[in-house]
């Protein structure tokens, strides 16, 4: 099995969430008492967390890059980042890198595309969002994305960052998401891209009005896959 090495700690909740859908995948397709090869870095959210200025988002790269390279030099022979986010800074990490970085949206995107969907709303922070570093990747695989909604990307911002990154879920966030994708699907989406690893806590992924993609469970099938070989990144 090849060694995975996960740049964690954009919240501990994504980090959590990462090692144990990854070792559980494992343990379901190995055996019970098979654990996987993981490098983990988990780095201090607090330090990247108030970035909203494109000059800081270099501060953001250098930390990535360098915890990309110290987990290769540990022994990994592949990684992934733990966040949608900071896949901003995605291109930059995977030079710095001999590895390969298995990037969320690429494999979100084959996803959609293998069950027949044309077009999808995407869900996360206002970066992912609003910006092209992730929703250019779903479009190169054929799949149209819904414009965000400015006051959609208030509420998400402010329930993702001052709640789930804080391991905090309220009834009010679980109606809010509700609304929201309910709207998506009035508004003519077939599917919904949930492109935040902590929004999985206030929705409820295999029972939706639409069918949800969830990016971390799908980046960690594609992690699992690439270490027992069957997949490249």
């Amino acid at each position: 099995m090849r060694k995975l090495g996960i740049i964690g700690g954009m919240s501990w909740v994504s980090t959590g969430s990462y090692y144990d859908r990854i070792c559980r995948l494992v343990q379901k397709r190995a055996a019970p008492m098979v654990s996987p090869p993981l490098l983990i870095e988990s780095l201090n959210f607090a330090e990247l967390y108030a970035i909203r200025e494109d000059e800081g988002w270099s501060r953001v790269a250098s930390v990535l890059i360098d915890s990309a390279k110290r987990l290769e030099g540990a022994g990994a022979q592949g990684l992934i980042i733990g966040a949608n986010s900071m896949h901003k800074v995605y291109d930059e990490v995977a030079e710095s890198v001999a590895i390969p970085i298995l990037h969320i949206a690429d494999h979100v995107g084959m996803a959609l595309k293998a069950a027949g969907h044309s077009n999808a709303a995407l869900i996360g922070t206002r970066n992912v969002m609003t910006e092209s570093f992730y929703r250019r990747r779903l479009v190169a695989h054929g799949i149209d994305l819904l414009p965000p909604k400015t006051e959609n990307v208030e509420l998400l911002d402010r329930i993702i960052y001052d709640e789930l990154m804080v391991g905090k879920v309220t009834r009010d966030a679980e109606r809010t998401l509700k609304t929201i994708i309910t709207g998506k699907a009035q508004d003519g989406a077939e599917a919904i891209v949930l492109a935040c690893t902590e929004l999985d806590l206030v929705v409820d992924v295999d029972a939706n009005v639409l069918p949800v993609f969830e990016g971390t469970r799908i980046h960690c099938q594609a992690a699992v896959d690439w270490m027992f070989g069957d997949a490249a990144a």
